[in-house]
């Protein structure tokens, strides 16, 4: 039996890229960093940061779109895959990336606005994060909590 699952919760690098494939479908991509922190044999707090690459398809890519900013905290679930390509120089190159399967969305500040509009939530309904599956079915707006 094989797995390929990813969980990432941490902060977003840059705002989402949200384009088009040739098809019409929607792809988003962004970096989350996250944060270890830990100490030494000697007693030193020691930290270190990973980066991430995170690719979104569909309806969770207009999401994350519309929804997420630079220092945005999100969880994603997604599995981990490469791919290859050639550079204009004609070095082979490759990366590695997280595809998303489920985004949970982090809680905004208060007074913060979502997609232009008062968020109008109080702090704790903030913190009661909702899961948004693009693979159950299609997302109504009524059904998100901003």
């Amino acid at each position: 039996m094989n797995l390929n699952k990813v969980f990432v919760l941490g902060r977003l690098t840059a705002d989402p890229q949200l384009r088009s494939t040739n098809s019409g479908q929607q792809v988003a991509s962004f970096g989350v960093a996250t944060n270890r922190v830990w100490t030494d044999q000697s007693g030193a707090k020691k930290d270190a940061t990973e980066f991430h690459n995170v690719v979104v398809w569909g309806r969770q890519a207009e999401v994350a779109s519309r929804f997420l900013t630079k220092g945005s905290l999100v969880l994603i679930e997604g599995r981990l895959q490469t791919r290859e390509w050639e550079g204009k120089d004609g070095q082979k190159r490759r990366t590695t990336e997280i595809i998303c399967e489920r985004m949970q969305l982090g809680p905004r500040p208060a007074g913060a606005k979502a997609g232009g509009v008062s968020s109008g939530v109080d702090q704790a309904a903030a913190e009661t994060l909702p899961t948004i599956d693009v693979g159950e079915g299609e997302i109504k707006s009524e059904d998100l909590p901003f």
